[in-house]
């Protein structure tokens, strides 16, 4: 009697270790998918931000072009006006 009450609690305390590795494992699988999903979260708002960088350089760049193409027809305008 005695051997199976031993037997029976090294299986209980088998199951339990078992379970408990099983319960880390599955804890670090979803603070793993936890990481690896914040991680492309910053990638993406590091990618929005560097956009949002460039496009606003685009913009300044576009307002350049823009005004020099403004100046020019200006300055052709009163060339042209400048002759009557």
């Amino acid at each position: 009697m005695m051997a199976l009450d031993m037997r029976q609690l090294l299986d209980s305390m088998e199951n339990t270790i078992k379970l408990q590795g099983r319960a880390r494992a599955e804890r670090r699988a979803r603070e793993a998918e936890q990481e690896q999903k914040e991680f492309k979260e910053k990638l993406l708002r590091i990618a929005a931000s560097q956009n949002d960088a460039s496009l606003t350089e685009l913009e300044g760049m576009a307002r350049k072009i823009k005004g020099a193409e403004a100046a020019a027809q200006r300055d052709q305008l009163i060339g042209l006006l400048g002759g009557f």
